[in-house]
């Protein structure tokens, strides 16, 4: 803000005062000793009478002396001798109030930015609070997101029995492995799981009742001009035979993981549509990893052009896209709050737009941050999945307690730490 300038303090009255001595007069003095002008009587003021004091009448009557003890303003003076020497006037005040004027516009951008953001991240705050209702817990339907390794022959028969061990004492019954990426033209060469068979006939020996899914994914080029293009008919169906290519192996389920799609992409509807076909006529699952859903209205737009990532879809968008699959999994991490009680209100405002978005017979389920960054998007003391599993089930009560189809998929294995496990039990299996 502009800082004003000082003032200088005035004079006592005493110092301007005139002395006489006899018939002799000596000229008054100003606050700063110079000599103060004398009026006669009858002498016209002119422009002294425009002076402030006999303005309001305070100053000297008839033969009375004028006492000019006002500061003088020599600014335009001083201008007019410049410019008869051909010098352009001082631009400093010029400058001045354009410094003004831009803190003062600057000021007002801040306060339109940060008023929506305090109001939103208070609202967030409040939404943590309060407590889950009875009941709200794993359904026994819950799933995992495992790493590449499972198929590509590093991990041996003790890792999976140490897995099945694990599991068992879980709800988890989906295993997501990622068996990709595709190729940026939808194909998928198959030299990258060729441990693939093994992990599925094992998991089905030690895990009755679990199914495994193939983690197919790639990056889309939406927002760079490298990656898949899902416009391109040939793609979409190179997608679909790798899907054929992967239940031909033994999965239980297809899995797509499309990054960054925005909300409202045509092509990826009729992708699911044709995939969708392929899976049921299998008897198996199509299941897709989900961006998060507008935490306001249109707010994908506006991110969209602000920072040309338009990272969450419209619920409109989120409920299409539910429609078209057996299971939806939101991926709620990566969500650049810097609080837990901020990310838990955010995860439990998430859940809530989902289930509302989500037909009861689409299995919905919650993604879990089984990792752990600190960068932009991620803080690690934020995002914990104490704070997920309560914010779970704080949505999960305020709007559909009773939804059967639901649960949590924990993102990823290989990053997960005893202390995220020991989260997820306590506060979700139970």
């Amino acid at each position: 803000m502009p800082v004003p300038g000082q003032q200088q303090g005035r004079p006592g009255r005493d110092q301007g005062r005139h002395q006489i001595d006899g018939d002799h007069r000596r000229a008054p003095l100003t606050a700063t000793g110079t000599p103060v002008r004398v009026v006669p009587a009858g002498t016209t003021l002119g422009a002294y009478a425009r002076h402030p004091a006999t303005a309001t009448g305070a100053g000297p009557q008839g033969g009375d002396t004028v006492e000019d003890t006002e500061p003088r303003n020599t600014e335009p003076k001083a201008a007019e001798a410049a410019a008869a020497d051909g010098a352009q006037p001082s631009p400093e005040p010029k400058k001045r109030k354009r410094l003004r004027r831009t803190r003062r516009i600057a000021l007002a951008v801040l306060l339109v930015l940060l008023v929506p953001l305090l109001t939103a991240e208070t609202a967030l705050r409040i939404n943590y609070t309060g407590d889950p209702a009875d009941g709200t817990y794993t359904r026994n339907r819950d799933a995992i997101w495992l790493g590449h390794a499972w198929v590509d022959g590093r991990k041996k028969d003790t890792d999976l029995t140490t897995l099945a061990r694990d599991l068992r004492t879980t709800g988890i019954r989906d295993l997501y492995v990622h068996t990709g990426p595709m190729e940026h033209d939808g194909t998928l060469p198959k030299s990258l799981y060729p441990r693939a068979r093994w992990l599925v006939d094992a998991v089905h020996r030690e895990l009755p009742g679990v199914r495994v899914q193939a983690f197919l994914g790639d990056v889309l080029a939406t927002e760079s001009p490298d990656g898949m293009r899902l416009e391109k008919a040939a793609t979409r169906a190179a997608v679909v035979d790798s899907a054929r290519q992967v239940l031909d192996v033994g999965y239980d389920g297809v899995h797509l993981d499309l990054e960054p799609l925005h909300s409202g992409d045509r092509n990826y509807l009729s992708l699911l549509d044709d995939v969708r076909a392929v899976t049921r006529a299998r008897d198996a699952q199509l299941s897709v990893a989900a961006h998060q859903i507008d935490p306001l209205p249109g707010f994908h737009s506006f991110w969209g052009t602000v920072a040309g990532h338009p990272k969450w879809w419209s619920q409109a968008f989120f409920g299409q896209v539910a429609r078209r699959v057996d299971q939806i999994a939101v991926m709620s991490y990566d969500t650049m709050q810097p609080l837990e009680s901020l990310y838990g209100g955010y995860v439990a405002q998430q859940t809530s737009l989902a289930l509302e978005a989500t037909p009861p017979t689409t299995h919905l389920l919650m993604g879990l941050p089984f990792y752990h960054e600190n960068r932009f998007g991620h803080w690690n003391h934020a995002e914990t999945v104490a704070a997920a599993v309560r914010g779970v089930r704080l949505g999960l009560s305020r709007t559909d307690a009773d939804r059967e189809r639901f649960g949590v998929a924990a993102y990823i294995d290989f990053a997960a730490t005893d202390e995220d496990w020991a989260s997820y039990r306590d506060g979700w299996v139970r």
